[in-house]
């Protein structure tokens, strides 16, 4: 006997595994005749004549799904940190500040404020509400395609700590859930109504992947105190890192539209850089 000759013992196991090798095919090439659109059951009529048993099989219908297991995961922004208080300034910015327009949009006062942003091509933060966003869809998409930051200002503008926390996400929720549908992407931002902030908030706000931001520079045009007074308060707090509040929305915004022509030059003539905040 040669070395390289198996044993009588081995030759009978590879025999054994041969055959049933032979059959496990069989039955997946059966199992999957069966499964062929048109074949007949159980196989027997894929089997039939020599021509048939030649043919390729055709592919079965899950091999033509996408393979959607094996699809790279979407990747969603890590949630920020639950926060103690807003943001009241952009640190570590240079000669920057922000400008942020509260309660809107309003087809009334926000184009006019859109256009004066985009004549001196320069981008600001909109905290909009929620009842308003919803009829008023393309002004959000105005915002974002000049490159402006779109938050969130809770739906229809509430004393926050009034709410229990149920209420408080649905006030932050259903807002960023427009925003998203509209835009493609949720806001990063928000901002509490009256700046009356509490813990339940800032866990809702963190949990839906949003910062808290307050602001330095208060105008209070909400009291249409006159656009001479409103130039005054910008341009008296003026200083790196500050953020400025002002509204488009909720009254009479006239007088802010007004402000923002009058103040928006001089600052930039100051030196001033006018943009949003990075997350």
């Amino acid at each position: 006997m040669k070395k390289d000759q198996p044993l009588p013992g081995r030759r009978s196991m590879f025999r054994i595994a041969a055959c049933l090798g032979a059959a496990a095919v069989g039955g997946l090439l059966v199992s999957e005749r069966a499964e062929t659109p048109g074949g007949a059951p159980g196989g027997t009529g894929a089997a039939a004549g020599p021509s048939a048993a030649a043919a390729p099989p055709k592919p079965t219908s899950y091999r033509l799904r996408p393979m959607t297991a094996f699809a790279p995961p979407v990747l969603r922004r890590a949630k920020p940190p639950v926060r103690k208080r807003p943001f009241l300034e952009v640190p570590d910015t240079g000669r920057t500040m922000v400008l942020t327009f509260d309660d809107g949009p309003d087809p009334r006062y926000t184009p006019d404020i859109l256009a004066v942003l985009r004549e001196y091509e320069v981008r600001a933060m909109f905290f909009v509400c929620g009842e308003m966003a919803t009829d008023n869809r393309d002004l959000l998409r105005e915002m974002a395609a000049d490159g402006h930051a779109v938050g969130n200002h809770t739906w229809s503008h509430p004393l926050i700590p009034m709410l229990p926390p149920s209420k408080i996400r649905d006030q932050l929720g259903r807002t960023s859930e427009v925003i998203e549908k509209t835009l493609g992407e949720a806001p990063l931002w928000y901002r509490a109504p009256y700046g009356a902030w509490n813990t339940h908030s800032f866990e809702i706000g963190a949990d839906l992947g949003m910062e808290p931001l307050g602001w330095t520079v208060d105008t209070l045009d909400w009291m249409r105190p006159g656009t001479s007074t409103i130039v005054r308060r910008v341009l008296g707090g003026a200083a790196p890192g500050v953020i400025v509040l002002s509204h488009d929305a909720g009254g009479n915004r006239s007088q802010s539209v007004s402000a923002l022509r009058r103040y928006l030059p001089e600052l930039l003539e100051g030196g001033y850089r006018i943009t949003v905040p990075r997350r």
